[in-house]
């Protein structure tokens, strides 16, 4: 069980330190024939550093419940 609380307390760290992701979709925006015009089009997915800290926080109350048996 602490092996789990570990991972999930550097999981809360990783989402604390990087609060976004940026990823890229292909799209198209001419395709006549054989020409094909095509743009990389951006997507954020972005949250809030407290989100980090309350998964490590939750990974501290089960390495500290884990601690206790």
């Amino acid at each position: 069980m602490r092996k789990i609380a570990i991972i999930i307390i550097l999981i809360g760290l990783g989402l604390t330190i990087f609060t976004a992701i940026t990823f890229f979709t292909k799209e198209k925006i001419v395709d006549i024939g054989e020409l094909e015009i095509t743009t990389n089009k951006p997507h954020h997915i972005n949250w809030s550093p407290f989100v980090g800290l309350a998964v490590m926080a939750v990974g501290g109350l089960v390495f500290w419940q884990s601690s206790k048996k």
